[in-house]
């Protein structure tokens, strides 16, 4: 992956936080975090990987985000600045959930030996 393209998904995921956080409102008992973001090669679209505690509230934050992809996408567009802003899409990151349920193995196996 360029350096470019490494940057710029810093990049998206930094303003795409600040947004989340002062403008979309969740419901009270959920936590959602943006774990990262992966630009593809041709820069058009960005996929934006969330997780959320407690993990039974992940699709309904992404419906919420997805109710408010305009506004999130507009925000966007103008605190970037570069010529073409790639389209975001948020999927629920399943990597962090799996990596915990593996190292919830590993401390079940350490204590039993």
């Amino acid at each position: 992956m360029s350096h470019r393209i490494l940057r710029l998904n810093e990049l998206i995921q930094q303003e795409l936080n600040q947004i989340i956080l002062r403008e979309i409102e969740f419901p009270v008992n959920i936590l959602v975090t943006l774990t990262r973001v992966e630009v593809i090669s041709d820069l058009s679209e960005a996929k934006v990987y969330i997780s959320c505690l407690p993990d039974s509230w992940c699709l309904k934050a992404i419906k919420i985000l997805k109710t408010n992809i305009y506004d999130i996408q507009q925000q966007l567009n103008h605190r970037l600045n570069i010529k073409m802003v790639p389209k975001i899409r948020f999927v629920e990151e399943k990597q962090t959930r799996e990596a915990g349920r593996v190292e919830e193995l590993l401390e079940k196996i350490k204590r039993k030996y």
